[in-house]
């Protein structure tokens, strides 16, 4: 494992990070996600579609979490949670009333059986609620708390320029621009809601948490880890993002991989119908 040409032995992963900064910015491989600090929270990224992310986080969360945050359930699913469930996907997806909306849950089953006998919590929002927060923005509906999160401070310089550029490109362009802005009040909602869910989870619990969510979410700079900062700053985090094929210059992530793609069809082509 290497962080800028330098070897990264298992002993410095073994350090917690604050939110004072990462203490480390590596790449890393499979075989070193065993090693991966005990952090109070440890958030994995992932490309939703991609198989390989879910194991990678499976080997994360096999090394022992007393609860485990997923971006893709509502807390009614979680409710579902039934560890005896774990070794028959089938059964235990229709106890979790896993959403269609979400890629199948054959791919995400592997982080379940590796829970044990984890807490499961489920952090998304009500659909109509993040709606809302297109129009309404996402201080109104997070309602009280919302300054602990930082959801009443504008973002600083140019960030909602850049975050609105991504979310088109996201989009394949197809979003009109005055959509822009709410779409990222969205975002901030939901970065803030799924913190909230890993304080509680660590606070009913003890700890660790790991978090399995999308790579946008796991980013340090402005992702749930931001929110977490603006909330508890004396929780220890750890981030970890997935990427596919290659990664970016300086990945806004404490540590990272690089997998290869999954095969899947042209995203935009329901765009350019």
């Amino acid at each position: 494992m290497k962080s800028f040409g330098i070897t990264v032995t298992a002993a410095v992963l073994s350090a917690a990070v604050s939110f004072a900064g990462p203490a480390l910015a590596a790449e890393v491989t499979a075989a070193d996600l065993t090693d991966l600090a005990k952090a109070d929270i440890v958030v994995l990224g992932e490309v939703h579609d991609n198989p390989q992310h879910h194991l990678n986080q499976a080997a994360v969360v096999g090394t022992g979490y007393a609860a485990v945050v997923f971006e893709m359930l509502t807390p009614e699913q979680a409710a579902g949670w039934d560890p005896d469930l774990a070794g028959d996907a089938e059964a235990l997806g229709a106890a979790l009333q896993w959403s269609e909306g979400w890629p199948d849950f054959a791919i995400y089953h592997p982080i379940f059986e590796a829970a044990g006998d984890a807490a499961i919590y489920g952090a998304a929002l009500p659909r109509e609620e993040v709606r809302r927060s297109i129009s309404e923005g996402a201080a109104s509906v997070f309602g009280a708390g919302a300054g602990d999160y930082g959801l009443d401070l504008p973002l600083p310089g140019d960030e909602a320029a850049v975050r609105e550029a991504d979310l088109a490109d996201a989009h394949c362009g197809a979003l009109p621009e005055e959509m822009l802005p709410g779409m990222l009040e969205a975002q901030r909602l939901r970065d803030a809601a799924f913190a909230k869910t890993a304080l509680m989870a660590l606070k009913q619990t003890g700890g660790p948490v790991a978090v399995i969510t999308g790579n946008g979410h796991a980013r340090r700079d402005w992702g749930l880890p931001r929110a977490l900062a603006s909330a508890a700053p004396d929780v220890t985090v750890l981030t970890l993002g997935q990427f596919e094929d290659d990664a970016p210059d300086v990945p806004p992530f404490d540590l990272w991989l690089v997998t290869e793609a999954a095969e899947r069809e042209d995203p935009c082509a329901a765009f350019n119908q």
